[in-house]
């Protein structure tokens, strides 16, 4: 093999490695260890000479994070799942007759920071009063042929800690390794999803699959991604939402029914914005935009006390501060229109297209040709008022244009009953009363057509399957969808979408090589 690409450090780890096999040891080995317990476990139960006996026969796995050679003894530090503790390693314990090799060889010269091994031994307090494991018993479980980042201690300090973007988002299984905090955010975002999923199931809610590839990319106003099915010969679109085949199972019978949907959009990335995100979304039949905002702030009080053990949040919103966000019902509503006239002192309720492109162009507002009035409202709502709402609120009654799926007001004419919930100036659900007029739905597709004919890219399709679902008859229904990785940002006081992504989208670094070259 050439090492004509690697480190002196990666070669040096591959002599190592040849080494090991020469002393015919394993370095991967395919054997059972027998772990019995974990570096958390020991730390918080061993109680010295009270309980030692319980810890006299302790087997433990993980990875060497640092090592501190004193000659004929050494200290270093196992890093499993759950923890980090210390060991002890003597020479003359793990040492047999003769032979010293395990040791001098083994251990001290081909053993590096990084190599996940075993140890068995007792559980002993230092002098300086650290719970440690004194080893009786080592093997080598995989040899790393990568270094780690050095990250440095000292009198609980961490110096040159790693916190490289680049590096943290690229390589998340080294970022895990040397900032193992890093878990948290992903296990509480577990601990969210299954909150959220615990309280649809005892409500009675189904969960289900829909499909990703789609014929049809409905159910939102977004850009999708493009494939083609080579046995059909016809293009697919991966899913920019699961909404209609969700409606077409409320058609069907189901009375409430959920998804945790991965979803596509083949859109601009930023802090809050990655193009494969997570939503879930659930329908239930027979119910309106109202009973989904109290159901809504039922289920995210929920979340935030099974996730964090409370309903307060601190997070930093675009401004870089810090906010208590709280999550206790009830929520504040307003409409949209009251919201614009609130923050920009236009009041743009009876306003035609070209008036709403005179107040866009007063407000600095950035548009284009291709914008319809729904377009231009949602222009100067995001840009204008979005921003001031940080603690829970529900933006209610949006105008008809910027809702093609939803059941128009039943007294506010022009208006739809539709909900944004916005909490530290973003949107975190979006959720209508249904709208399941099959005539109504079409002309509102045929809407959204000629958009896509003025060049909006981000206009709806027409579903003609949907609709002859809709012809079957949908009974009154509700529905919302919930941005879960904004969610966990939220509940995990997360800057960036990227941070609750284990895997987020990156440039392949070719191309970003070949970029920086270029500049």
């Amino acid at each position: 093999m050439s090492t004509q690409h690697l480190s002196e450090q990666e070669i040096i780890r591959r002599e190592k490695l040849e080494e090991l096999k020469n002393l015919g040891i394993n370095p991967y080995p395919a054997a059972l260890y027998p772990v019995n317990t974990t570096s958390v476990f020991i730390k918080e139960f061993f109680l010295g000479d009270a309980n030692k006996n319980d810890f006299a026969d302790v087997c433990i796995a993980g990875r060497l994070m640092g090592i501190r050679d004193m000659g004929k003894a050494s200290f270093a530090e196992l890093q499993d799942s759950v923890g980090k503790i210390q060991i002890y390693i003597k020479k003359d314990d793990v040492c047999t007759g003769d032979d010293k090799s395990l040791y001098d060889i083994v251990w001290k010269k081909l053993v590096d920071i990084g190599d996940i091994i075993g140890v068995k031994g007792y559980v002993f307090t230092t002098k300086t009063g650290e719970t440690s494991i004194h080893v009786k018993e080592f093997s080598i479980l995989t040899k790393a042929l990568h270094p780690l980042p050095v990250v440095k201690k000292k009198d609980g300090e961490t110096f040159d800690e790693v916190t490289d973007p680049e590096f943290r988002y690229r390589q998340r299984y080294a970022d895990l390794i040397v900032n193992p905090h890093v878990k948290e955010a992903f296990i509480k975002r577990t601990k969210m999803i299954n909150s959220m999923r615990e309280f649809l199931n005892e409500h009675g809610a189904l969960e289900v699959d829909t499909p990703v590839l789609q014929t049809i990319p409905g159910g939102a106003i977004a850009r999708p991604f493009v494939t083609h099915h080579n046995a059909l010969d016809i293009p697919f679109y991966l899913r920019i939402a699961n909404e209609l085949y969700l409606k077409r199972l409320i058609v069907g019978g189901f009375e409430w029914v959920y998804e945790f949907s991965r979803n596509f959009r083949n859109e601009g990335m930023d802090r809050t914005h990655n193009p494969e995100f997570t939503v879930l979304e659930f329908y239930v039949a027979y119910k309106d935009y109202l009973w989904m905002m109290e159901t809504t702030e039922q289920l995210l009080e929920k979340a935030a006390i099974d996730t964090n053990g409370t309903t307060i949040a601190t997070s930093g919103n675009i401004e870089s501060d810090n906010y208590r966000i709280d999550f206790k019902a009830p929520y504040k509503r307003i409409t949209m229109y009251d919201a614009i006239k609130e923050h920009t002192g236009f009041d743009i309720s009876e306003m035609n297209e070209e008036q709403l492109r005179s107040v866009c162009t007063q407000l600095q507002i950035h548009i284009d040709n291709t914008m319809g009035k729904g377009k231009l409202v949602d222009e100067i709502f995001s840009e204008k008022c979005e921003q001031h709402f940080v603690q829970p609120t529900f933006i209610i009654d949006y105008p008809v244009e910027m809702s093609p799926l939803t059941k128009k007001h039943r007294s506010k004419p022009g208006l739809v009953e539709r909900f944004e919930l916005l909490i530290n100036g973003k949107e975190i659900a979006n959720a209508y009363t249904e709208l399941n007029d099959p005539i109504e739905q079409r002309e509102r597709f045929e809407e959204q057509v000629q958009l896509m004919e003025r060049g909006d890219d981000e206009a709806m399709f027409i579903d003609h399957d949907f609709l002859r679902a809709l012809e079957y008859g949908m009974p009154p229904t509700s529905g919302i969808g919930f941005g879960i990785d904004r969610l966990c940002m939220l509940l995990t006081n997360s800057p960036s979408i990227q941070d609750v992504l284990l895997f987020p989208q990156m440039r392949p670094e070719k191309l970003l090589e070949d970029q920086t070259e270029k500049e």
